[in-house]
């Protein structure tokens, strides 16, 4: 363990320490975050109305208009002499979500890190191959500090340029990989396609940026010789370090003397209880520069608190089902990709590369999956194809009551992504 006087914390302790940072983070933010101090006083709390973590339910939601409306940096609650790093999110639909930390907590997040780091087994004998972007997104910087603080060789290779990745891979005797799932996969094709596969070291995968299904990390794992772990982070909360996989693979553990983690029905904003299934919300406890009060995040997972066999103490987190934002209604039945993908990855003959289309025809919305094929020969057999789609229609409609339609099309005609995967075109709107 990295800390293990913290990962290992009694309940009682744990809850103790949150209380007494809770304490500090809500002075910071009432003293010091004019903004926020402002959507309290409009939901009619003044300072005096929270004294414990018990009143946190009289606070308003935070969420990402409030990071449009207050862009670039009116949630800030420190000076700008203070802050030494910006990132932010794409901001491809609006104005990008800009996170600041202090020295202060980009020494918290080197720790985060390095926890869930060494969660999934990496040491300082490791050499790491880093294939996130080194941009404004969180991922490629947040692994690349926490690594290094560990004592890891680090190889910042970043996104793209596939045929570089492989022989540096090769080359650097790569034994862990950091990337998107999504990418992952990519790269495991390269590698088959180009027949290294026994020149690898690869061992253990640490994998963030998005959400991937368990058969999609059997997958990644078959293909790679590698043991897959998940991690999960915002940029709004600081980046990756929220929670993170041990080997037991049974949950991400939350830093819970960081983090204090809700979840609550994402439709009329309840807290729901330990074990039910909903919408993440998180109050950072320690950040300086930018303190939350209740992030909405839009992924849906549960919690638990039950205790651990790696031996650690705090709760965890399921992986995300989908976001909230991104799940589809398609005659009235609710549907997230991951759901699909949990069917495709278990078949035989196709890729894990898939699309959801979702049309409207009439007044009737329509969703086709648009999947690959491995091989290009099996569109020569009607009674193969016919076999495949029938096989995905019937165990779609199993698990969501829904008939769509099933399009199998040749191997490399699905987009790849280097980055996050986009696996869903609505086109209701044209």
């Amino acid at each position: 363990m990295w800390q293990p006087e913290i990962e290992t914390m009694g309940r009682g302790a744990a809850r103790a320490l949150q209380e007494e940072r809770f304490q500090k983070a809500w002075k910071h933010i009432w003293d010091d975050a004019p903004a926020q101090r402002k959507l309290c006083r409009d939901a009619g709390v003044e300072q005096g109305d929270i004294t414990s973590l018990e009143d946190l339910g009289k606070l308003p939601f935070t969420d990402k208009k409030a990071f449009t409306e207050h862009y670039p940096f009116g949630l800030f609650a420190v000076p700008p002499e203070e802050v030494v790093r910006l990132h932010s999110t794409s901001g491809t639909t609006s104005k990008p979500s800009m996170g600041g930390y202090t020295a202060g907590d980009m020494q918290n997040w080197k720790d985060l890190v390095a926890r869930f780091c060494v969660m999934a087994g990496v040491s300082n004998r490791d050499t790491a191959h880093i294939a996130f972007g080194f941009g404004m997104f969180t991922g490629g910087f947040g692994l690349n500090y926490g690594l290094e603080h560990m004592g890891v060789r680090v190889l910042p290779m970043g996104s793209g340029q596939t045929e570089k990745q492989l022989m540096m891979m090769r080359d650097m005797r790569s034994t862990v990989l950091v990337s998107t799932p999504s990418y992952a996969l990519y790269l495991a094709e390269a590698v088959r396609e180009a027949g290294i596969r026994d020149e690898l070291k690869l061992r253990v995968g640490l994998f963030g940026g998005e959400g991937h299904t368990p058969e999609m990390a059997a997958q990644i794992e078959e293909n790679l010789g590698i043991t897959a772990t998940s991690n999960y982070g915002l940029c709004e909360l600081g980046g990756p370090g929220l929670s993170g996989e041990c080997l037991e693979r049974q949950g991400m553990h939350i830093a819970e003397d960081h983090y204090y983690c809700e979840i609550i029905d994402p439709d009329t904003g309840k807290v729901l209880p330990e074990g039910e299934t909903g919408e993440l919300v998180v109050t950072p406890l320690t950040r300086e520069a930018l303190p939350l009060i209740r992030y909405r995040t839009k992924d849906i997972t549960r919690l638990t608190s039950q205790p651990c066999a790696c031996g650690r103490t705090s709760a965890r987190m399921a992986p995300t089902l989908g976001r909230s934002d991104d799940m589809l209604i398609i005659r009235g039945v609710n549907v997230f990709p991951s759901q699909i993908e949990s069917v495709l990855i278990r078949q035989e003959h196709i890729g894990p590369h898939y699309m959801l289309v979702v049309r409207r025809e009439g007044v009737m919305d329509t969703l086709e999956v648009r999947v690959e094929l491995i091989d290009g020969s099996a569109l020569e057999s009607y009674k193969l194809l016919e076999r495949i789609r029938n096989t995905i229609q019937e165990q779609i409609r199993n698990i969501l009551g829904l008939t769509v339609k099933v399009t199998l099309v040749a191997p490399q005609t699905v987009e790849r992504f280097v980055g996050k995967a986009r696996r869903v075109i609505d086109e209701r709107g044209k």
